[in-house]
């Protein structure tokens, strides 16, 4: 999912929500994000979950292969799907701006989780 050919793709704006929103607050918003997309019976991103609702965050462009490679990337425990905490940690891995950030920053906010 990261941005092709020099675009600013959304996880660009994560350091700057960080500021903005601290620690806890930028938290909540990346719930509000994974619960937008998770399937709402299994409680997981699913391929397919993450496929049909990734249009409502302007990811219309994604393909199948963005959304697997997404969902291999993130998942941990190797059962296809990304649990919450998942998908935090990929989020953070995905922004280059907090993982540049400060230690204290990113600590504060995977402990306020």
């Amino acid at each position: 999912m990261a941005a092709r050919d020099g675009a600013v793709a959304f996880e660009d704006f994560f350091p700057v929500m960080v500021e903005r929103l601290g620690a806890r607050g930028f938290m909540e918003e990346l719930s509000k994000g994974f619960r937008l997309l998770m399937d709402e019976e299994k409680r997981v991103i699913t391929l397919k979950s993450l496929k049909r609702k990734a249009s409502l965050l302007g990811l219309q462009a994604m393909t199948d292969e963005d959304a697997r490679s997404m969902v291999r990337e993130g998942d941990l425990d190797g059962d296809g799907t990304l649990d919450e905490k998942e998908f935090c940690v990929l989020m953070f891995r995905l922004s280059p701006g907090l993982m540049k950030g400060s230690k204290e920053m990113l600590e504060e906010a995977i402990d306020s989780s």
